[in-house]
């Protein structure tokens, strides 16, 4: 499985880059290649010297993903290390509970470039981005069950991605093991929630805000809660049980909001939680024309921007949509904003956020600024591993 299939020699620029500690190779960097797509390829400089080693792709801009730095060739026991790696992570942060719930493998954040992998209780669901991870995938598989500790059942791969396009690859979904169920109860400490793991977005559920609805739930005592964009209603939830007066979640999706529902119910909230099926910013642009005003708003979105191209758009939309929440927050009140979109850099975000406290007349102070869950690391050299941005924004009166 790791044996060296061909090469790939950078340029001048390709090799300062890759040694700058990024681990990708893009084609305009790439001086020539001989390589099947999806192999295992030696990298080299310019002058032959080997950089490392990675996954080769033949229509992708990003054409060598690295996994390993140097001239040692990865060996017999490079994935298992690997795998071993990524679920002592997971153990040392508390992750692998019986009933819980937790990202396994962070594609190349944890050397496996191109694949995710969840976890729901006793079932995986995977995601292959790249022919070398759907060539690898059962391989890879069978290292990281190798480390687990609790049995697997189900194994599901909804290798769904539109980023699968740019290697001309089709959408997946297959059934590896087992019967996945629709509805899987979750549980997390001081929560309990169900996972649709076959209709459900992404992998059935957004495994990221894990610490991120708890620290927004300590401002929730007593107030107002207004979820938008609340999918199966998480924020909302701890909220209510944090001590709300009152949850309100806004969604598109009528099978999310029943989610929500149950959800409420199952944790012993739902006099407390509504919900209401939206279009978001229509229906916040409504609201701020009554009276309602609450003390805890949370905006999460859908990512605005999917690259580069699309920043001026994401822009106006983020604006907008904080500017609307903002109008609806008390004085003294909480605004969690959230954008999931890797192609927005965290100052980015503050910038655009303090726009919209300029646009919406209000003080805002910020309390926190954080990413995702512990279980999606964050590679420092890959920027683009540190994809969610979620702000903790406290607001005074008039500016």
């Amino acid at each position: 499985m790791s044996v060296v299939e061909g090469s790939v020699r950078a340029t001048g620029r390709g090799r300062r880059w890759l040694e700058s500690g990024h681990p990708w190779l893009y084609a305009n960097d790439v001086e020539s290649a001989a390589a099947a797509p999806g192999a295992l390829v030696r990298v080299e400089a310019p002058d032959g010297r080997v950089l490392g080693h990675g996954l080769f792709s033949e229509g992708s801009k990003i054409r060598v993903r690295l996994v390993a730095r140097g001239s040692r060739e990865p060996d017999d026991g490079f994935w298992r290390e690997r795998a071993a790696r990524a679920v002592a992570h997971r153990r040392r942060h508390g992750f692998l509970a019986p009933r819980g719930a937790c990202r396994l493998v962070a594609g190349d954040a944890d050397g496996f470039p191109g694949w995710i992998v969840d976890r729901y209780a006793d079932a995986l669901v995977v995601q292959s981005g790249t022919l070398a991870a759907d060539q690898r995938r059962d391989a890879w598989l069978a290292e990281l069950e190798r480390e687990l500790e609790c049995p697997i059942t189900t194994v599901l791969d909804r290798s769904e991605s539109a980023v699968r396009r740019f290697e001309g690859l089709a959408a997946r979904t297959e059934t590896l093991r087992g019967t996945p169920p629709q509805s899987l109860e979750i549980e997390e400490p001081g929560l309990r929630y169900t996972v649709d793991l076959v209709g459900g977005h992404k992998t059935g559920h957004y495994l990221d805000q894990r610490e991120n609805r708890m620290l927004a739930a300590r401002s929730a005592r007593d107030g107002r809660v207004l979820d938008v964009f609340s999918y199966d209603g998480l924020f909302g939830v701890r909220a209510a049980l944090a001590g709300a007066r009152s949850v309100l979640c806004l969604d598109q999706s009528e099978a999310a909001l029943e989610r929500a529902k149950e959800n409420a119910a199952r944790n012993g909230v739902a006099h407390l939680v509504a919900t209401e099926r939206v279009d978001a910013l229509r229906d916040l642009r409504e609201r701020a024309k009554g009276d309602a005003r609450y003390e805890l708003v949370i905006v999460d979105p859908p990512a605005f921007a999917k690259n580069k191209n699309e920043l001026e758009g994401a822009e106006r939309g983020y604006r907008e949509l904080n500017v609307r929440a903002l109008k609806l927050l008390e004085a003294g009140g909480l605004l969690v904003s959230a954008s999931c979109s890797h192609a927005v850099k965290p100052e980015l975000y503050l910038e655009w956020l303090a726009r919209a406290a300029s646009d919406a007349g209000r003080s805002v102070w910020l309390e926190a600024y954080a990413g995702a869950s512990l279980d999606h690391p964050h590679l420092v050299t890959l920027p683009e591993s540190a994809y969610l941005k979620c702000a903790f924004l406290r607001a005074g009166g008039a500016a």
